[in-house]
């Protein structure tokens, strides 16, 4: 399976539609980690598998949390505001081992971040418009996944491989 990972893009609907351009047929799954600023309405989202609040998303319509079973992982995915992701990801280790999570998605800190943990993997896929931290690149990561590892490849806006931002896991 392979999976887009996209977060906090802050009203910038022109990037997810060159995404959903570019990748609607090569990913079998499209994530949004939340504040988009867009409406829950925009039929935009028609192209994502699931779609989360974040802490700048007011409209209603989008779900705190959510959990999708792909077939090949079970994704628990929310923007990481309230599971405290800045103080760590303890809170959100445990909502994903309580969704029985292969993969945690999240977003909010605006950085990149992968790791495995109990045999889940952690992802924040950056900003793909306000990026911060450390790696200052516009970002959204693609997830491979099968039976035996996780591949995970980072790119900037410009949809180009980040060399140094490519991991690989065994499950």
């Amino acid at each position: 399976m392979k999976y887009l990972v996209v977060s906090d893009n802050h009203g910038d609907r022109d990037i997810l539609v060159q995404l959903v351009n570019r990748y609607k047929d090569e990913v079998d799954e499209m994530f949004h980690c939340g504040d988009s600023e867009l409406e829950a309405s925009d039929h935009l989202w028609d192209y994502f598998t699931v779609v989360v609040k974040g802490n700048c998303d007011y409209g209603p319509g989008f779900p705190d949390t959510a959990v999708k079973n792909t077939g090949q992982d079970i994704i628990f995915m929310t923007h990481g505001h309230l599971s405290n992701v800045r103080f760590g990801l303890n809170q959100l280790s445990l909502q994903a081992e309580e969704a029985g999570a292969t993969i945690a998605l999240f977003g909010h800190t605006h950085e990149i971040g992968c790791e495995m943990r109990q045999n889940c993997l952690f992802l924040n896929p950056g900003s793909i418009r306000l990026p911060r931290g450390p790696i200052q690149i516009q970002s959204y990561a693609l997830i491979e996944s099968t039976a035996d590892n996780f591949e995970v490849q980072y790119y900037d806006r410009n949809f180009e491989a980040v060399s140094k931002l490519h991991f690989k896991f065994n499950k």
